[in-house]
């Protein structure tokens, strides 16, 4: 190596905001010391000395490992760290570069102090008890992914915590209406003692999200908790389990759990607190969650509370997407439970809502979901709702929603071995969902549509027992019922659906729900014709 000196001093090197110091062996950000492993330091430093030259293998195993042979595997992995050390990828490579077949190249600017390049000031290190500013939280959500702590006790196992929180700091970039903090600031504080609040000051961020990954042999547990630093409030905290047998699908698999657990979380955090906030200072967004936790309840009284918050959000915000896929979807709910007193005019203004959903907001997975759900029923077009929601769900494949209002789309176009699995995966990304009962009436309608009626039942009288009002499971009850030669059970059950919609009839049930195959359509018929549904 042939390090910068002054007298006896080796210099430092200065590169964007990173300071390396030989003599102290640290390397430093902003003032503030980065983890850094003994051999991942004398390999960013062997770069740093020789500055757009291609460092060779053999280069790097006489500098940093004595002459020793180590796996190809070995030296990938340290070039990662350095990488992750310094705030660069392997797809960035912004400032190692690799050189095919060759080696790697260092090509950050450099400024070494004391030689007439340039002086580097020393940045003294925060005390404890300084106060970092503090930046303004932005307009909507906001979050920051803190690198997970290894508790393996194997510095190796560090690319796997790592890369699980990079998956999630991805996932979560994909929800619009979260505002992350990208990678490279998240891992500065990677192997520092951190307190949230200071994070939050420094990151400008409401949220949070901190965790750790222990290795025991063949199985890994994660743990995470969300954190709103603002106030110390400890929102969600779980733990996620799985063995090493395929490392990049428990990766996947953690990731996906992490992300459909917390998005909810977050959602319920933000409608709490815009609900503490005082009417005259409330802008679309806040309106936008007001209108959300009302629609969440799915009662009609809850449903006419929450349309004029989304109407208010969007004269607020005309290109608000979301707002008007859920003004939309306000008006699919009063026709789907009998509660539209203007049919013709309802079901116009909902389709008109729902197409600038999906226009205004093609990029924008809620409004694609909740906008091409309203147009499957309002206008009857299930294929070409699937078709929204299955972009939906490439621009967010963590979304539970579009999981689960895609498994009632399938179940309506005959899929029920498709609907069940949709269905199944949103539980599983939000097993403590609000809207629980829509998941449970898919998994009911799908198996209605099967012939498993016992099964029906017991779904749908899951959805009833959180939403007592929802026509849809109580009519499956009926049809299920009679149809199983239960006549009484049956009866009982009519009397309750007649209670809910008196206009129901047997001639207008094709306008009520898209059941798109003849044969599901006829059954359901026969089920409630059975029951005692008027002509």
């Amino acid at each position: 190596m042939r390090a910068l000196r002054q007298g006896n001093l080796a210099l430092p090197f200065a590169f964007e905001d990173y300071v390396l110091d030989e003599e102290r062996r640290e390397l430093t950000l902003r003032g503030q010391s980065v983890a850094i492993g003994p051999q991942v330091f004398d390999l960013l430093l062997l770069f740093v000395n020789n500055p757009d030259r291609v460092v060779s293998k053999d280069d790097l195993l006489k500098a940093v490992w004595s002459g020793r042979i180590v796996s190809e595997s070995t030296i990938t992995s340290h070039i990662n760290a350095v990488r992750k050390a310094i705030g660069d990828t392997g797809e960035e490579q912004r400032l190692v570069r690799t050189v095919a077949r060759k080696g790697y190249r260092f090509v950050g600017q450099i400024k070494a102090g004391g030689i007439g390049e340039a002086h580097i000031e020393e940045r003294a290190p925060i005390a404890p008890n300084d106060q970092p500013s503090s930046l303004v939280l932005p307009d909507k959500p906001s979050i920051t992914v803190l690198p997970f702590q290894n508790l393996s006790g194997d510095p190796e196992q560090d690319y796997f915590a790592d890369g699980i929180v990079e998956d999630i700091i991805a996932a979560l970039s994909r929800i619009r209406w979260l505002f992350v903090i990208a990678r490279n600031s998240s891992f500065t504080y990677k192997g520092r003692t951190v307190d949230t609040k200071g994070v939050s000051q420094e990151l400008g961020v409401r949220y949070v999200l901190e965790g750790s990954v222990r290795k025991c042999g063949d199985k890994v547990r994660i743990t995470g908790q969300l954190i709103d630093a603002t106030s110390g409030t400890h929102i969600w905290a779980e733990r996620f389990e799985g063995t090493l047998n395929d490392i990049f699908v428990l990766q996947d698999q953690i990731t996906e759990s992490v992300v459909g657990a917390i998005a909810p979380q977050l959602e319920r955090a933000e409608i709490e607190r815009a609900k503490r906030k005082p009417t005259e200072s409330l802008d679309a967004y806040d309106y936008y969650l007001r209108g959300m936790a009302k629609l969440h309840n799915g009662t009609r009284e809850a449903l006419d509370e929450a349309l004029p918050l989304f109407y208010k959000a969007i004269e607020l915000d005309p290109e608000f997407a979301s707002a008007y896929g859920m003004a939309a979807w306000c008006h699919f709910w009063r026709k789907v439970n009998g509660w539209m007193t203007d049919r013709t005019r309802e079901i116009a203004e909902g389709v008109r809502l729902a197409r600038l959903a999906v226009t205004l907001g093609r990029d924008d997975a809620v409004a694609l979901t909740r906008g091409g759900h309203a147009l499957s029923h309002l206008v009857g077009d299930v294929d070409g709702g699937i078709a929204l929601l299955d972009r939906a769900r490439l621009l967010n494949p963590n979304l539970a929603t579009v999981w689960f209002l895609g498994g009632l789309l399938r179940a309506m176009r005959g899929e029920t071995d498709a609907a069940i699995e949709h269905l199944t995966h949103a539980t599983r990304l939000s097993p403590l969902d609000p809207e629980m009962f829509r998941m449970q009436v898919g998994m009911a309608l799908a198996h209605f549509f099967a012939g498993r009626f016992d099964l029906t039942t017991e779904w749908a009288e899951k959805a009833l027992g959180n939403l007592s009002s929802f026509l849809v499971p109580m009519a499956l009850v009926a049809a299920s019922h009679a149809l199983s030669g239960r006549m009484e059970k049956a009866a009982s059950a009519m009397l309750r659906v007649r209670e809910l919609d008196p206009s129901l009839r047997l001639s207008n049930l094709k306008d009520w729900l898209p059941i798109q195959r003849p044969e599901d359509f006829a059954r359901f018929a026969d089920g409630l014709r059975l029951a005692g549904l008027p002509e």
